[in-house]
């Protein structure tokens, strides 16, 4: 079972206070999940990167500090703070953060 941050009612959390950064890698944390939805923080040390991959599932990204580079489908897009990206499902994409880098990551299913 999945550990999430915020139980699945109204509910709030200061976004600050959960980032952590890994010494190297990726760090994520569930914020919450239901049937339809994941919504995960997700921290990235500087210089660590993602290779190209793609998900079943639609996603957002949604930058609150830092800086990186994300290639979606060849395409290199900043990351940065208040940068918001919509990568649909079988979408190939790749992550490099230049900077330590946080966002939000939001899984959903495709209609």
């Amino acid at each position: 079972m999945t550990t999430t941050l915020l139980p699945l009612k109204s509910s709030a959390i200061q976004l600050r206070d959960a980032i952590e950064y890994p010494a190297a890698g990726v760090s994520s944390k569930v914020l919450i999940k239901d049937n339809n939805c994941q919504y995960n923080l997700l921290c990235l040390a500087a210089g660590s990167e993602v290779s190209e991959h793609s998900s079943p599932r639609n996603a957002t990204v949604n930058v609150i500090e830092g800086k990186g580079i994300l290639t979606l489908e060849g395409k290199d897009i900043v990351l940065e703070p208040g940068v918001f990206v919509f990568l649909p499902a079988r979408a190939l994409h790749a992550l490099k953060a230049e900077q330590n880098l946080a966002f939000i990551l939001t899984l959903s299913e495709p209609h």
